[in-house]
């Protein structure tokens, strides 16, 4: 797995501290350098020009030093000043002191350029080895030059003072260095403590394997944090909630539209398996609060499309009620032919013709009425289908004689959707309605339908229990509903998808209750709307 983090924090930082002290070591040492080679040569000048103005001097070259007072005098003066040496020389370049004894008395190789009356500083490579060097003239009391002296200050003995100095060098070095190996201990721990003890290669592997699931489930995940940005947010989260463009670290509130749905992942609505309605799908999202090392870190939302099961269930439903209703007509019409065939066998040829002619206007007159009234097929079919399933619920289903409705004006209108959702709300909350037990028929649902001046109205009126005056305005929010659960099918969808048709389609739809629940829908005939996934269709 390599190096823990603590390794790797204190590697890198005591090769930070080294890198940083060796480069800043050799600035110093350039510095320091130039420093002590302008210091010598300062001490260098001052102590020539000061020898050189000494009448003593001055005199005793005149004279040519015959007491040798010259030698010992620059003994003292390197002794004092730690010069490397003091040489004094007359006007023809004769020495007359010199640190090696055997140079006094000898004339110096080069010129005595101080006789010029100025001061002549430099480096210079003599007898004794490199060394920053001054000369000054020696004037007498008329102020001429007569020699020279010579002071100089050799460059090893600056390297000597400037190695001195190492030792403390050194030692702030490792203090540097110990200070940078408790810093990077203290750095690791607190890096470990803020990724709850993972080495870095776990972290990439973890980052790899939250990548891999993330985009590789079929549910869609939406993290936040504690503050309510978003922090994670895989694929199908994006195209469950249409979340194309969103970016991570921007809030919930500013991509996700207000309603249910946004109230649903902020926690203002709170619960299991809570049912939303997108204008494309079903959702059913989950809030669970993520909780890491005894710290609250925030909430992961987990997004499932519920649409096709959900429609496959309701289609299910359906069916099954339209096989009841079947198996209730199969056995009236056994009778039928039961008494049929007695009648024939009796020999009552005329009355049987009478008895199945009466037949036949019975279950004729219901379609016949129906389909002069509802020009489109679909529509007329409908109504037909939930008529037969509500008369065997004892509930009757009525078509308001005033109602019109032609083909071409329902054509492209989700109408199908919109009147199958409240016909089934209408008759169950008849039969749920506890009063209209024992009664027969135990409710009525009147359907209105017709269009006028380009507006398509329809109107579904029942005898049930109706809506509390205060509740008028949940009906058509996700997730609301007065039943309960049938099975693993859902409540609380069906008007919210008839809400969100009728509002794509232009239209309008509202509720009342006097004395029972009224829904009144409009929508202009000229809107055409996509039509609707098959497993919307009969969703209540």
């Amino acid at each position: 797995m390599g190096r823990t983090l603590a390794a790797r924090i204190l590697a890198a930082m005591l090769l930070i501290v080294v890198a940083t002290m060796a480069i800043g070591f050799g600035f110093y040492a350039h510095l320091a350098g130039r420093a002590e080679d302008e210091h010598a040569m300062e001490q260098a000048t001052d102590v020539a020009v000061t020898l050189g103005r000494t009448p003593e001097v001055a005199t005793a070259i005149e004279a040519g030093d015959p007491q040798h007072i010259l030698p010992g005098l620059a003994t003292r003066v390197r002794q004092a000043t730690q010069a490397s040496y003091v040489v004094f020389v007359d006007r023809t370049g004769l020495r007359y002191s010199h640190p090696n004894p055997n140079l006094i008395g000898q004339r110096i190789e080069e010129q005595v350029i101080a006789l010029d009356g100025q001061v002549h500083t430099g480096f210079d490579n003599g007898s004794l080895g490199r060394s920053a060097n001054s000369r000054a003239p020696i004037l007498d009391a008329a102020g001429h030059p007569v020699g020279e002296v010579s002071v100089g200050f050799l460059e090893s003995e600056v390297g000597v003072r400037l190695s001195a100095e190492i030792g403390d060098i050194a030692l702030f070095t490792l203090l540097a260095l110990a200070v940078g190996i408790v810093a990077s201990l203290l750095l690791a721990r607190v890096i470990k403590r803020v990724t709850f003890g993972v080495e870095p290669a776990e972290i990439v592997e973890l980052v790899q394997e939250r990548e891999a699931m993330l985009h590789g489930i079929r549910e869609g995940v939406l993290a936040v944090d504690d503050k309510g940005a978003i922090n994670v947010l895989n694929s199908e989260a994006r195209r469950l909630l249409g979340l194309g463009e969103a970016h991570l670290g921007q809030r919930v509130e500013d991509v996700v539209p207000s309603g249910r749905l946004q109230r649903i992942i902020t926690g203002q609505i709170e619960g299991s398996d809570l049912v939303a309605v997108t204008d494309e799908q079903l959702l059913v999202l989950n809030r669970m609060p993520v909780v890491v090392a005894g710290r609250h870190a925030g909430w992961v939302v987990t997004i499932r499309d519920r649409t096709e099961l959900e429609g496959l269930l309701r289609q299910l439903d359906s069916v099954e009620g339209l096989t009841t209703a079947l198996r209730a007509q199969e056995h009236e019409f056994s009778n039928r032919l039961h008494v049929l065939s007695v009648l024939l066998e009796l020999g009552e040829v005329a009355e049987a013709t009478r008895y199945s002619q009466e037949l036949w206007q019975q279950t004729s007159l219901a379609s016949e009425e129906i389909r002069s009234r509802v020009g489109a097929p679909v529509v007329a079919a409908l109504l037909l289908a939930k008529m037969t399933v509500a008369a065997e619920r004892d509930v009757v289903v009525r078509l308001d004689p005033t109602s019109r409705a032609e083909a071409h004006e329902v054509e492209g209108l989700p109408i199908v959707t919109v009147l199958g959702n409240l016909l089934d709300n209408a008759v169950d909350a008849i039969v749920d309605d506890p009063r209209t037990v024992g009664q027969h028929p135990r409710g009525e649902v009147t359907v209105s339908l017709g269009c006028v001046n380009g507006i398509l109205s329809l109107r579904v009126r029942d005898t049930g229990p109706g809506i509390p005056e205060e509740l008028l305005d949940d009906v058509f929010v996700d997730g609301y509903s007065t039943k309960s659960p049938r099975g693993a099918m859902r409540r609380g969808v069906g008007l919210a998808l008839v809400h969100r048709l009728v509002t794509r389609a232009g239209g309008r739809i509202t509720a009342a209750s006097p004395g029972g629940a009224v829904f009144e829908v409009t929508i202009p005939v000229g809107t055409r709307t996509a039509a609707p996934t098959p497993e919307r269709q009969g969703v209540s």
